[in-house]
């Protein structure tokens, strides 16, 4: 069972703006590979058709490094990642939410568990 919710967020200076449907009950994860360890990440994992950005698209400036296979997207007035995208395991588009730029949402309530990104 899943408890999905609206939530709106953005980044730091207000240019990027997106709102997502997210089940906040499900676990977090706080990966520790060269990028999050530095930004300080904690995402949550939604399909594409439960993204809709509203603002900002030409602000993001898309990163990539190893593999290539994750946008790690960031606001270019700011400098905060508010979301990246992928895919997932099975294929499909997929969008990390960096769930520290969620409007009203206390991350401290949050369940997060650690991912070894260092290893992969």
């Amino acid at each position: 069972m899943t408890n999905l919710q609206n939530v709106a967020g953005g980044c730091h200076c207000g240019q990027v703006r997106f709102d997502v449907k997210m089940d906040l009950t499900q676990p977090m994860i706080a990966c520790n590979c060269s990028i999050c360890g530095k930004t300080g990440g904690m995402l949550g994992f939604v399909p594409a058709s439960q993204f809709n950005l509203h603002a900002g698209r030409e602000r993001l400036t898309d990163y990539q490094f190893g593999k290539k296979n994750i946008h790690h997207l960031f606001c270019s007035t700011c400098g905060v990642r508010p979301f990246g995208q992928g895919k997932g395991p099975d294929g499909q588009e997929m969008y990390a939410i960096n769930v520290r730029c969620l409007d009203n949402v206390d991350v401290s309530t949050l369940k997060v568990v650690p991912f070894d990104g260092k290893s992969l």
